[in-house]
């Protein structure tokens, strides 16, 4: 058995060896891992390859995703693994630009609206950020082969290199184990497949010689050939090719095959070093149900898709930032277990539109008709010459319309629950920075008045109880240290105009940065909370 970290843990509640089984140690798997044990929680986490992967295979997130990492404790490195993407082009046959978007330096999350990373740099500092945590142990070299949820934990059976077995129990197993999930399987959890499938050469790069690139990232959209340019991190680039009809695949896996092709770019033996090349088969599908008993998937074992919206990775940290609290309130006895549903619920819809819009980019790049390319650059570039360029949309993360969230009689939420709450630099006492900085991490209770004047001790002791963040937003110019805790300055002045435009002097901030729900006025705030304890099944303190 191969351990990068060893700990007892925090203490249990269960009779279990750990409180959650993570398995695969990717970057999903990684996240999770991290999110958890920082709740204080016994992690273990299987891993099947002795070693991280060396290669990269994503090479970028967007700004939501780059808040999750934050949130996991890697902020302040982002910068030595990734850069802002800064542009994105798409390109016709003739060099036409047929679509041009900016990547915005302060996007809706507080980061870089897209960063290009390069994969084994984040990893690496994951793992590193893994051993923080004493509760977080890592067992490398095992795969896991068996798992038996009895009702009260579930009893996870692996083995080694040398066949041998080694068992523990876990009162949750999460499967972050990638495309070929043993987790999901376990689980019989059945999959909408879209019938999407291309075959792409992916080359990894470095070049010998530093290039300032414009654009940064480049879609060309030739019938001949279909091929992609794009930052694959500082240092690093990407370049793929799709494979023709009637192209076999070892033709296209030939040395001098893909020198070829790397040549259409300015890319040589003489200027570049090749890190790695092979051919990825794209597909669109989704698992039905994420979660079965105490077994649960998310990243690739729950949703594959292709790489044109670039969300599959930011998908999956996705899942672990909405899975993580929703079982740290279960394991705390602070939710009962309907809340798990509610994974599948939220999960799944997001995840449904990013995978389908992959899918409609990828009809309109993957086209090697002539004729039908011509009239799709015909179209494009009408649009264009209507809309004058424009910057990347925010996300495809569509807002919630189901799940655990505010809504009225009907059902249908009142916004803005749903929807991901933005965030901006605020000043508190110590200083300024980004909200979740200042505020911290957890439910936030955002307001336009001091909390202890809108909120009854009951309903404050419940929030207390969950750990939630109170942050009182001042206006822009004044000054952070006359009023009492909690208290931030708007100094970007985003938060109070939020509040208005929501007709709101109170929002709810679920930990994954949704918005639980908002209120106007101390009694529909009220409301609002019980609301939420009413969801969750925690009922409220009694009174007196």
């Amino acid at each position: 058995m191969e351990t990068e970290s060893s700990g007892a843990g925090t203490g249990t509640v269960a009779a279990t060896d750990t409180d959650v089984a993570v398995v695969g140690y990717g970057p999903v798997g990684q996240v999770l891992a991290i999110l958890l044990a920082a709740r204080g929680w016994r992690i273990t986490v299987v891993e099947r390859w002795p070693r991280p992967y060396p290669m990269p295979r994503a090479v970028g997130f967007d700004d939501e995703a780059a808040r999750i990492l934050a949130a996991a404790g890697i902020g302040p490195f982002l910068d030595k693994f990734g850069e802002n993407s800064r542009d994105y082009a798409w390109r016709n046959a003739a060099g036409e630009t047929l679509l041009h978007m900016e990547s915005a330096e302060n996007g809706h999350c507080g980061w870089p609206q897209a960063t290009a990373m390069y994969q084994p740099g984040l990893e690496a500092t994951l793992i590193d950020r893994g051993t923080d945590f004493p509760n977080l142990r890592v067992v490398r070299g095992q795969a896991v082969v068996e798992l038996d949820d009895r009702g009260d934990l579930v009893e996870v059976i692996c083995e080694d290199t040398d066949e041998q077995e080694h068992t523990f129990t876990a009162r949750y197993v999460v499967g972050c184990d990638g495309a070929n999930s043993f987790v999901r399987e376990s689980m019989e959890s059945s999959l909408t497949d879209l019938g999407f499938f291309y075959d792409w050469l992916i080359c990894d790069v470095v070049l010998n010689e530093p290039r300032d690139f414009h654009p940064n990232n480049l879609q060309i959209c030739d019938p001949e050939r279909p091929r992609t340019a794009v930052s694959a991190g500082p240092g690093h680039r990407r370049y793929e090719f799709m494979r023709l009809p009637g192209e076999s695949m070892e033709e296209l896996k030939r040395d001098e095959t893909l020198w070829r092709m790397l040549e259409m770019f300015s890319v040589r033996p003489d200027n570049a070093t090749l890190e790695r090349h092979a051919v990825y088969t794209f597909q669109a599908r989704w698992a039905a149900e994420w979660r079965k008993g105490r077994l649960l998937i998310a990243g690739d074992a729950a949703h594959l898709m292709p790489p044109f919206a670039g969300q599959g990775m930011c998908s999956g940290f996705r899942d672990v930032a909405n899975l993580s609290w929703k079982l740290d309130l279960l394991l705390r006895g602070l939710a009962d277990d309907s809340i798990l549903d509610t994974y599948t619920v939220e999960r799944r819809a997001h995840v449904r539109n990013a995978v389908t819009t992959s899918v409609k980019l990828g009809k309109v790049i993957c086209v090697t008709d002539p004729a039908a390319a011509a009239d799709r650059d015909a179209i494009m570039l009408a649009g264009r010459d209507r809309e004058s360029g424009g910057a990347l949309p925010m996300s495809t993360a569509i807002p919630l319309t189901d799940g655990l969230l505010h809504r009225a009689a009907d059902g249908t939420p009142l916004l803005p629950a749903g929807t991901l709450f933005p965030q901006a630099r605020v000043a508190g006492a110590d200083g300024d920075g980004l909200l979740d900085e200042i505020v911290g991490l957890g439910f936030v209770l955002l307001t336009a008045a001091d909390p202890v004047t809108v909120l009854d001790d009951r309903r404050r002791a419940f929030l207390d109880g969950l750990g939630t963040r109170y942050a009182h937003v001042l206006p822009v110019g004044t000054s952070p240290r006359e009023p009492g805790p909690g208290a931030v300055v708007d100094i970007e002045d985003r938060y109070l105009p939020y509040l208005a435009e929501s007709d709101a002097t109170a929002v709810l901030v679920r930990p994954d940065f949704t918005v639980f729900g908002a209120a106007h006025g101390p009694q529909a705030l009220g409301a609002l909370v019980d609301e939420l304890a009413h969801r969750l099944g925690a009922p409220l303190p009694a009174a007196g």
